[in-house]
């Protein structure tokens, strides 16, 4: 359960659920990208306040262990790390190479300060240490592995450990000499491929299934169902039969991912790169016992009941009740200004720049290139989309080019001399999952959104750009337009509010909603300042989920419609009290898969 997915006022009611589950121990993924999300920044308060959350767990009689990187997959945007770190001359990540190790050493000591006094050796909770994760699974430089080891040595005195795949190959890549060797996945298989791999004694020790699948995570797609186990009594069998191996049989521990998943708020979600790239929903409910909103499950109780069988009886304490959600009505969201009338920070140059040179790290990024002369054939933005381009020529959108599909649409553009050819570039995430195969393994050193390379139409070479980063972060302020907004093309902001009737009674809980955009295609949620997220007609998500703890008396609803040609009626807002799962065809590209 990682801290840095939940907002920091339920850490307390999800870590009690934890307890109550018969859960001894919370394994905690750290995100380097969100404690320093520009060098030299250090960001240790709100939901980056590890400390806290590792007190809180204390107070429950958790124990912690640490899993802090510097790279942790995670399916998160480039496994954790900055985009930052990309423009550091002659960086190689997760490599033994001297840039790189030199920041993950201030970055893993700067988190040790924090965290350090927490260790059980001191009285805290913190039993073990992660060295990297699933090394394994990328490569096998051992000088590698053996920096990180002595970096965290130098900053943690407790036990360190490796988790990764349960076969030869990952044991043996991702395995230090001195540190505990551990697997994850199923651990039938797991356990026998530890004891015939790692034959070093300074790696052995008790037997660990480091992450058991309780299922996975969703990623977007018109064919991507949502994934639990709500209706597969098969895989349910399956996981009591696993908890009942390891504990029964092999008096083993094991560590359930995810206990509780919780929500890839903003645009912190990362991607597979699959000859396509396969992108991870806002939703990180990965059919969780405890669902993404803190609600327990059936699976929930079922893994409680298995788990009593080898506890002392009454030593898991009681299950806290599940408030109910609330409903919003419906209500207006109106037009307020174009994205693109909210141009900032324009920076021109001769060929397009990527988005981590411009000083960006997500969000989009508008190019802008005016033809001196009549010009018409395919547009092709860089070496591939990255990710998502939605082309336009004078502001009136030609098509739409997703790199989440393996062969995307071509978008053909007709330029006289005078008009403005515009690509508005999303970031969808970066790659956070590599295999050791060259092939895939080239993206960890290749996390550049924006364009990459040279822009060209039909045969012709476009040069001379002008580009502007829409970060949407922070407290942005938009530039209202003045201008009418019916049949626009460009993406819109839209407003709207809706109240709530708090009383010192109310809890934050009891607020929480799953807010849905019915008649929107797709874009983004703000609430109060806050970003949920991403929606998409295409699913499986169909809501966001809004933290009650977010919400005043009245609430400022901003959303980003990305193409609000294609709405479908009025804009509005509706806040459910269940979530719905489903599939809609995308427009952009309904042939596409």
């Amino acid at each position: 359960m990682d801290p840095q997915r939940i907002p920091p006022q339920y850490w307390r009611d999800r870590l009690k659920k934890v307890r109550a589950m018969g859960i001894n121990t919370v394994f905690s993924y750290v995100f380097w990208n969100m404690l320093e999300p520009r060098q030299g920044e250090w960001h240790n308060t709100g939901d980056s306040d590890i400390a806290s959350f590792f007190s809180i767990a204390h107070e429950e009689d958790l124990a912690v262990v640490l899993r802090p990187g510097p790279y942790i997959c995670g399916e998160r945007d480039w496994g954790g790390f900055p985009a930052w770190i990309s423009q550091i001359p002659g960086l190689v990540a997760r490599a033994n190479n001297q840039p790189f190790l030199s920041l993950a050493k201030a970055y893993l000591q700067r988190l040790a300060n924090d965290l350090g006094g927490l260790q059980a050796s001191r009285g805290g909770p913190i039993i073990m240490v992660q060295v990297e994760n699933e090394y394994g699974s990328y490569g096998n430089d051992h000088n590698y592995t053996a920096a990180i080891k002595g970096i965290l040595e130098e900053s943690f005195d407790s036990v360190l450990y490796t988790n990764d795949g349960g076969v030869d190959w990952t044991l043996q890549g991702g395995s230090v000499p001195g540190v505990l060797a551990e697997i994850d996945g199923d651990p039938w298989s797991g356990f026998k491929s530890l004891r015939a791999y790692i034959t070093d004694p300074t790696q052995q020790g008790p037997l660990m299934d480091g992450e058991y699948y309780t299922y996975a995570p969703d990623q977007w797609g018109s064919h991507n169902p949502h994934n639990a186990t709500r209706t597969r009594p098969q895989a349910v069998q399956a996981f009591v039969r696993d908890l009942d191996y390891v504990l029964g049989n092999e008096s083993a521990s094991i560590s359930l991912y995810m206990v509780h998943g919780g929500t890839n708020f903003g645009f912190s979600n990362g991607a597979l790169w699959q000859n396509r790239t396969t992108v991870f929903t806002t939703s990180y409910d990965y059919g969780s016992p405890i669902d993404e909103s803190g609600r327990t499950t059936d699976l929930y109780h079922i893994f409680r009941e298995t788990i009593q069988k080898y506890v002392p009886t009454g030593s898991i304490p009681n299950v806290p009740p599940d408030p109910p959600r609330m409903i919003i009505p419906p209500f207006r969201l109106l037009p307020m200004t174009r994205l693109f009338d909210n141009r900032h920070n324009k920076t021109t140059s001769a060929s397009p720049l990527t988005m981590e040179a411009l000083g960006q790290a997500y969000g989009f990024t508008l190019y802008e290139h005016t033809a001196t002369s009549p010009l018409e054939g395919i547009v092709r933005p860089g070496d591939r989309a990255r990710d998502r381009v939605i082309v336009y020529v004078d502001g009136i959108a030609q098509g739409v080019i997703d790199s989440q599909y393996q062969h995307p649409n071509s978008v053909t553009v007709t330029l006289k001399a005078g008009n403005t050819l515009q690509l508005l570039v999303e970031n969808l995430g970066r790659v956070d999952y590599y295999s050791r195969e060259t092939r895939y393994r080239n993206y960890v050193q290749d996390p550049y959104k924006g364009i990459v390379g040279n822009v060209s139409v039909g045969e012709t070479t476009l040069e001379v750009w002008d580009m502007f980063p829409f970060a949407l972060e922070g407290d942005f302020v938009l530039q209202t337009s003045t201008r009418r907004l019916s049949n626009e093309s460009t993406p819109v902001f839209y407003h709207g509010t809706f109240s709530v009737n708090k009383t010192a009674s109310t809890s934050a809980a009891e607020l929480d909603t799953f807010l849905a955009i019915p008649s929107g295609l797709k874009g983004n949620v703000w609430v109060n300042g806050f970003h949920l997220g991403r929606y998409w007609l295409v699913g499986p998500q169909q809501s966001l989920y809004l933290p009650g703890c977010l919400l005043e008396e009245v609430n400022n609803v901003v959303v980003l419609e990305l193409e609000p040609d294609k709405i479908k009626g009025e804009m509005i807002a509706v806040g459910h009290d269940e979530r719905t799962w489903g599939n809609g065809i995308d427009e952009d590209c309904p042939q596409c898969i």
